[in-house]
């Protein structure tokens, strides 16, 4: 196996997650502060190695299996901790964590298949709602005394939304290639 950059960025990704979690616990608001810094080093980790990927040509096995587990990982962690830190309302989050979760199965079954599900550009805006609102959320209680609670929400429920629609998409387009096998 070949490893490079795009690779290494997508390593990176999931070795960060202790950390952007562990620093949720710290006391006080710089806790959450450097959470939300931790989570945007590792998303800005989820643009990079996609652009570099493309860019140079250097697209393996590796990454194509592990961008989106890392990707999954990171979310998932992010939108559980606010549940569980009461900084995201569980409706939806949890629409938005089962999609992941079946998308994510549906994309498996299309490549047993032989087959692959491109990402969207609806997938796409969802995916920047959804960081947004996770960054927004960790420093809820703002910097310079900016609230970012109430645009995190909006956020939240703007991606719950695409999160829907993106889903309904890719099954809509992957169910023919799922009835016939091929």
């Amino acid at each position: 196996m070949v490893w490079n950059l795009p690779n290494t960025l997508t390593a990176t990704r999931i070795l960060l997650i202790p950390f952007f979690v562990g620093f949720s616990y710290l006391p006080g608001r710089w806790g959450f502060l450097l959470s939300a810094i931790f989570f945007s080093l590792a998303a800005i980790t989820d643009w990079a190695d996609g652009y570099i990927a493309r860019k140079q040509k250097l697209l393996t096995q590796f990454g194509r299996f592990f961008d989106p587990v890392a990707d999954k990982l990171l979310v998932i962690s992010a939108l559980v901790l606010l549940v569980a830190s009461q900084r995201a309302p569980f409706l939806p989050v949890l629409i938005i964590l089962a999609r992941e979760v079946t998308v994510m199965a549906l994309r498996e079954r299309l490549a047993g298949l032989g087959q692959r599900l491109p990402v969207s550009t609806t997938g796409k805006w969802k995916t920047g709602f959804q960081m947004t609102a996770i960054i927004m959320l960790l420093v809820q209680e703002g910097l310079w005394d900016i609230p970012f609670q109430w645009p995190g929400l909006l956020c939240l429920y703007i991606s719950a939304a695409l999160t829907i629609v993106s889903g309904y998409r890719y099954f809509r387009d992957s169910w023919p290639k799922l009835q016939t096998g091929n």
